[in-house]
C-alpha cells in the first residue's frame, strides 16, 4: 500500500482544527439569545462571549506565531488543540454569563494557537503551484463548517440546551489533539540563538487590548466619550513605542521587512479590509431573520445555508485558479461580487421575498470563495520560511481586528436607529420579535452598515490591484546547492503590474 505523503496528512489534520473553530464560531452566534435567556443576562454582556474570544485570540495571535517560529509549529498547534477542547467544555458547563465569557477566552487561546500554525504548516509542506489547491481544501473546511455550524446549533437547540453547541467540540478535539501529536513533525529545524521580545509582546498585546476595548466599549456611550478616548490614547501610546522597539530589537515580535515586500503588505490589508466589511453580515442577517421575521433559531440557520454551501465550493476551484494565474485576478473578481451582494443586502425590507436575500447570500458565498484561497497563498507565499509563523498570525491578527471593528459598527447601527427606551429593553433581551415600525427602522440603519460595507470593499479591491500579480519562476539551484528560497517558495516572485 503506497503511503500517504506527509503534506496531505498535515492537511488533513490542520483541517480539523479549521472544521472545529468554524463550527463554534457560527454556532454560538446562533445561540446568543437562548444563552442570555438562561444565564438572566443581557446582549451587552452577551456580545462578550463573542468579542471576549475574538479580543484574546487576536491580542495573542502574534505571540504564539513568533514562538512557534522559535520553538516549533507543531508543539504550538497540538497545545492548541488541547486548550481549544478544554475551553469548549468549561464553556459548556459554565453557570452564569462571568464563567462564560472566562471560559470563551481560555478557548480563545487555543484557538489562536490553532490559528497562528495552520496556514504556516500548509505553506512550509506544500510547493508554490499547490499551494492555492490546499488553501482552497481548507476553505471547504471553512464552508463545511459553516454549513454544519447553523444546521447543528439549529437542531441543538430544538431539541435541548445551548451547553451542547460547546460540548459536542469534545470528541472532536480528543481525535485531533490525539492526531496532531501523533502524525505531524517540524520539517525546519528551530533556529538557535534568538531570543524572545518580551518588551515587544508587552507593548503590542496592551496596544491591541486598550484598542479593542475602545472599540467595543463605546457602542454604548460613544466613541468620544472622555474614557473610550482614554483607551484610544493608551493604545496608540503603546503601539507607536511597539513600533519603535521593533525596528531596535535585534529579534523582534513582529519582523517589519515582511512589508517592505508590498505583495505581502497589501495582501494583508486586503484581508483585514474584506473581514471588517463582511464579518457581520451574519450578525445582522441573524437578527433580521429572527427579530424582523420572526423565524425560529433553525428554520433561520437553515436560510442562511446558501452563503457557506456556495463558498464551499468554490473554495477549491479558486484555489486551483489561483495556482495557474496567481492569486490577485481571482481575489479582485471576489471582491467585487462581495461588493454587489452587499448592495443587494441594503435594499432589503420586512416584506422582501426570501429569493432576494438567498440570491445576495449565494453571491456573498461566491464571492468569498474566490477571495479567500487566493488572497491567503499570496500572503504566505510572498513569506520567507523563517518568519511563517509571525506572517500568518500577522495576517490572521489583521483579520480578526477587521472582525472587531465590523462587529462593533453592527451593533451601533442597531442601537442608533431605535428609540433609547425600546433599545435598552432590546438589549436586556425584554424583547423578542420587534414592532412593525422598529423592524422597519432597523432594517433601514442595517441597509446603512451594508452600504458602509460595499464601500470597505472598494477599498480592498484597490488593495487587492495594487499589489500586482505573482509570476512564478523556479530559481535553478547552483551547482551542489540547494535551490533559493526568494518569496518563501523556492521560486523567484516577479511581480506583474
Amino acid at each position: 500500500m503506497k503511503k500517504v505523503e506527509y503534506k496531505w496528512v498535515a492537511l488533513a489534520v490542520t483541517t480539523i482544527g479549521s472544521l472545529m473553530v468554524a463550527i463554534d464560531s457560527t454556532i454560538v452566534i446562533l445561540a446568543l439569545p437562548n444563552m442570555l435567556q438562561e444565564l438572566h443576562s443581557n446582549l451587552v454582556r452577551m456580545t462578550w462571549v463573542i468579542i471576549g474570544y475574538l479580543l484574546v485570540s487576536t491580542v495573542l495571535l502574534l505571540t504564539f506565531g513568533r514562538m512557534a517560529d522559535m520553538f516549533g509549529r507543531v508543539r504550538l498547534y497540538n497545545l492548541g488543540f488541547a486548550v481549544f477542547t478544554i475551553g469548549s467544555v468549561l464553556c459548556g458547563l459554565a453557570q452564569n454569563d462571568t464563567m462564560l465569557i472566562l471560559s470563551r477566552v481560555v478557548q480563545g487561546a487555543g484557538g489562536a494557537m490553532l490559528s497562528a500554525n495552520a496556514m504556516a504548516i500548509i505553506t512550509e509542506v506544500f510547493p508554490a503551484e499547490q499551494r492555492g489547491q490546499a488553501m482552497g481544501f481548507n476553505a471547504i473546511t471553512w464552508g463545511l463548517g459553516s454549513v454544519l455550524g447553523p444546521v447543528l446549533g439549529g437542531l441543538i437547540l430544538a431539541a435541548g440546551s445551548w451547553r451542547w453547541i460547546f460540548l459536542v467540540n469534545l470528541p472532536i478535539g480528543i481525535i485531533a489533539t490525539l492526531a496532531a501529536y501523533l502524525l505531524l513533525h517540524d520539517i525546519a529545524p528551530n533556529p538557535k540563538g534568538e531570543k524572545f521580545d518580551l518588551v515587544g509582546a508587552f507593548l503590542f498585546s496592551i496596544g491591541l487590548v486598550f484598542l479593542l476595548l475602545g472599540i467595543t466599549g463605546g457602542i454604548g456611550p460613544g466613541w468620544l466619550s472622555p474614557s473610550i478616548l482614554s483607551f484610544f490614547a493608551i493604545a496608540l501610546v503603546a503601539l507607536v513605542a511597539f513600533v519603535i522597539w521593533e525596528r531596535r530589537v535585534a529579534y523582534p515580535m513582529l519582523d517589519l521587512h515582511l512589508f517592505d515586500n508590498h505583495q505581502y503588505g497589501f495582501s494583508v490589508g486586503a484581508a483585514a479590509l474584506q473581514s471588517l466589511a463582511v464579518f457581520a453580515v451574519n450578525f445582522l442577517l441573524i437578527f433580521y431573520l429572527q427579530g424582523v421575521l420572526g423565524y425560529n433559531p433553525l428554520t433561520a440557520a437553515l436560510l442562511i445555508l446558501p452563503l457557506p454551501v456556495v463558498t464551499s465550493i468554490v473554495g477549491p476551484l479558486s484555489g486551483v485558479w489561483a495556482d495557474r494565474i496567481g492569486g490577485m485576478i481571482p481575489a479582485t473578481i471576489g471582491l467585487v461580487v462581495q461588493g454587489a451582494a452587499l448592495v443587494l443586502l441594503s435594499f432589503l425590507t420586512p416584506r422582501t421575498p426570501y429569493l432576494v436575500l438567498a440570491l445576495a447570500l449565494a453571491l456573498m458565498g461566491f464571492g468569498g470563495g474566490l477571495f479567500w484561497s487566493p488572497n491567503t497563498s499570496t500572503t504566505m507565499g510572498a513569506a520567507p520560511r523563517n518568519r511563517l509563523g509571525v506572517a500568518s498570525a500577522t495576517l490572521n491578527t489583521m483579520r480578526n481586528v477587521g472582525m472587531v471593528f465590523s462587529f462593533a459598527v453592527a451593533l451601533a447601527v442597531a442601537a442608533a436607529t431605535m428609540p433609547p427606551a425600546l433599545m435598552n429593553a432590546v438589549f436586556l433581551g425584554t424583547v423578542g420579535h420587534l414592532a412593525p415600525s422598529i423592524s422597519s427602522a432597523f432594517t433601514s440603519g442595517m441597509g446603512h452598515a451594508f452600504l458602509a460595507s460595499a464601500f470597505i470593499c472598494v477599498l480592498a479591491i484597490f488593495c487587492s490591484l495594487v499589489r500586482g500579480n505573482v509570476q512564478r519562476v523556479p530559481v535553478a539551484a547552483p551547482q551542489g546547492g540547494v535551490a533559493s528560497t526568494e518569496g518563501g517558495d523556492g521560486v523567484q516572485l516577479v511581480g506583474k503590474r
